[in-house]
């Protein structure tokens, strides 16, 4: 769940000249900066190894008429993805780059701040940018989107008009600059505000990027704001950033102890910003107790009791057949492999996204058959077949239970997948066993 540091630089690029040599001070200033999160693997349509000559290769590789572009990543700890783009006429010629790194707690350092911003300084000034800029992925999405609360297309067609918000690092291209009023932009108080040779200026908040949420560099970061805006009302812009503080604040997962294995996944399907919040609404889920299960079984009314246990195991290894890919852990017939069902289901909102005939039909029996068949092989448990196979049980020493009605509650909508999850069946069966 850990933040990422994102960098959105988009500069000018002399297309006149040698592309790659033109690229030769990008990349310097890239390999003197990354530090800790340096890449080591280039990517086109295949991988190479980190170097200036795979670089060169895998662009020329990649051009088209107007573009050309690679990824850049990391193998190991922290998590490295960048993408390098240029453009040619007829489009505008440009540099574009898109940087994120984790975790965010990797730029609480002084020294890895001070080479990220001198790396960003030499980009700045060889590849003049009417804005770029470096903050945290978690504030950015709450602050409205990577472009902080401009539409992608608004700014492709208005240009920065307007200083929208304030990141931790700040790019303004001269055109900004005037907009503002030099004097004034070279008087923010920030930690850094200096000139660039080009008329852009560099501007960074605080010495380091991890704290921005803090109430120190909320406080720091509006009155840059108000600064460089006068028309913004103090109180109003520290408030907001108050809020996404507090929204931002980490919650310690408190999940109900049978559903703690899956509902520990969730939160990570969700955007960073929206994580913490998604942890306190599990926490205060209490799904019900399941219901799913006699005092004493219902007597088995069909004629071939055993022909009825083999066409359970049949639709089993449906299940099974369908499903080993996307869930491995399934061909292992264990507990964990319930949860991971759990999770697959939750994950491609099955119930929802499949037809109504294909679920009742054919995923809702075939669950209830590896349901059932899993309180059979790791409790004990025998089955009593019915003719309707909602009936049919399961008998674990004094309680029989019914894994076929679990598995149609369980299938009605992705909420009931919590409700009614598999895991959390079998926990229950597994304690009320002698």
């Amino acid at each position: 769940m850990d933040d990422n540091l994102l960098l959105s630089f988009e500069g000018a690029f002399a297309h006149q000249a040698d592309f790659e040599r033109e690229l030769e001070p990008f990349l310097q200033a890239l390999e003197l900066g990354a530090g800790e999160w340096m890449p080591d693997i280039v990517k086109g349509k295949r991988r190479q190894s980190y170097s200036r000559a795979a670089i060169r290769k895998i662009l020329r590789e990649e051009r088209g008429e107007r573009s050309t572009s690679i990824g850049l990543y990391r193998k190991k700890w922290p998590v490295l993805d960048m993408s390098l783009r240029l453009r040619f006429p007829p489009l505008p010629s440009s540099l574009q780059v898109w940087l994120d790194v984790q975790p965010l707690a990797l730029f609480a350092e002084d020294e890895c701040c001070r080479s990220f911003m001198e790396m960003v300084r030499a980009w700045a000034i060889h590849y003049p940018a009417p804005y770029a800029s470096a903050h945290s992925m978690a504030d950015r999405e709450l602050a409205g989107s990577p472009h902080f609360g401009r539409d992608a297309e608004v700014s492709r067609r208005d240009g920065f008009d307007k200083i929208y918000e304030l990141c931790w690092l700040n790019v303004f291209g001269p055109k900004l600059v005037e907009g503002v009023g030099r004097e004034r932009m070279l008087s923010t108080p920030a930690h850094l505000v200096e000139e660039l040779p080009n008329g852009s200026v560099l501007l960074v908040l605080r010495p380091t990027a991890a704290d921005f949420a803090s109430d120190e560099a909320r406080v720091a970061q509006a009155r840059a704001h108000v600064h460089l805006r006068p028309d913004l009302d103090f109180d109003t812009v520290l408030n907001t950033l108050r809020e996404r503080s507090a929204a931002l604040a980490p919650v310690e997962p408190r999940f109900h102890p049978d559903l703690a294995p899956l509902l520990s996944r969730l939160p990570d399907e969700f955007a960073i910003s929206e994580r913490q919040q998604k942890i306190a609404e599990l926490n205060a889920f209490q799904p019900p107790e399941p219901e799913e299960w006699l005092p004493v079984a219902l007597p088995s009314d069909v004629e071939n009791p055993e022909r009825a246990r083999s066409d359970y195991g049949d639709l089993s290894e449906s299940l099974v057949a369908a499903l080993h890919t996307q869930v491995p852990s399934i061909m292992e017939e264990t507990p964990e492999s319930l949860t991971d069902l759990d999770f697959y289901f939750w994950r491609e909102n099955f119930p929802e996204r499949y037809t109504r005939d294909l679920i009742d039909e054919h995923t809702a029996p075939a669950l209830g058959a590896y349901l059932g068949g899993m309180l059979v092989r790791r409790l004990g448990g025998t089955w009593v077949p019915r003719q309707k196979l909602e009936e049919s049980q399961v008998r674990v020493d004094k309680r029989v239970w019914l894994p076929f009605l679990r598995a149609r509650r369980y299938m009605q909508s992705r909420q009931s997948l919590l409700d009614y999850s598999l895991t959390q069946f079998f926990r229950e069966a597994e304690r009320h066993r002698a």
